[in-house]
């Protein structure tokens, strides 16, 4: 019996030995952000801009940008790159790149938004106004950034010989070297014709009596009725940085079908950006 409980117990042994040696075995993925803080557990999916993400032991799922993630270092051993630190420049090159640091240092948290596509039936139209009013609610709501105007945005694309057609061989890194910027704010506006709504108005006859005369008296009946054009608009916003990363990026349809609806519309994406400030 002895004999038999000493067998029972060993094995037991083993198959502790054997779970604690697995466990030590499991290993997690870890995400490095660009702040430097390191994040242990489990990364569930890539997405365009973000990562889910749960830490070891949980359950609750994290949405982590992109944009903040520095590498990831997954538990096979894989590591992947999402952005690299920036690093400053040599102290002996600090006087001959003087040229240099206009061109790069001082981009820092300057914004310009590029002249909006617009494709009203299915024809180019002119998306200055659209472009205008971005700037507007964007320079209200600016914080830490400096917002081109977008005069100032539109010269320095002209003297570069950047336009609508040309534009399309030039990166985003290219252009925010070429406006001297950190971010630029790219969109399109595409809006069709739907239905029409009509509004009907009618007036009968009415008959009274007069009772002086006895003489009853009619007024003419009339019917009038107006339209309305009703659209579908759809926007496209999307945020790039001078490295060509695009840090944000959504797609919207307009809630109201009406001519000005694109301005709702873009005002809702901009509070989501990264770059708004209440």
């Amino acid at each position: 019996m002895l004999k038999h409980m000493k067998k029972l117990l060993t094995c037991l042994a083993m198959m502790l030995i054997s779970l604690y040696s697995f466990a030590q075995q499991v290993k997690n993925d870890v995400v490095l952000k660009l702040d430097g803080d390191e994040l242990v557990g489990k990364v569930l999916k890539i997405n365009n801009d973000d990562i889910e993400f749960s830490y070891t032991g949980e359950t609750l799922v994290y949405n982590i940008k992109k944009a903040e993630i520095m590498k990831i270092t997954f538990s096979s051993g894989r590591i992947q790159v999402f952005n690299k630190p920036q690093q400053a420049a040599p102290a002996q090159n600090a006087a001959p790149a003087s040229a240099d640091k206009s061109s790069l240092e001082d981009h820092h948290n300057k914004v310009a938004i590029l002249p909006f596509g617009f494709i009203r039936d299915g024809q180019p139209a002119d998306g200055e106004q659209i472009q205008n009013e971005c700037y507007s609610f964007m320079n209200k709501h600016s914080g830490v950034y400096t917002i081109l105007p977008p005069r100032t945005t539109n010269a320095l694309l002209i003297k570069a010989g950047i336009n609508s057609e040309t534009i399309k061989g030039y990166t985003m890194e290219d252009i925010c070297n070429v406006l001297g910027v950190e971010y630029v704010v790219d969109g399109l506006v595409t809006m069709n014709k739907t239905t029409q709504t009509t509004t009907q108005s009618n007036s009968g006859a009415v008959k009274s009596k007069d009772d002086d005369d006895r003489k009853d008296r009619k007024y003419n009946s009339y019917s009038y009725g107006t339209a309305t054009q009703n659209f579908q608009t759809k926007l496209s916003l999307a945020i790039y940085n001078d490295k060509g990363t695009a840090v944000y990026s959504q797609d919207r349809t307009a809630f109201w079908n009406t001519q000005d609806a694109y301005s709702n519309t873009l005002e809702y994406l901009l509070k989501r950006s990264p770059l708004y400030t209440k």
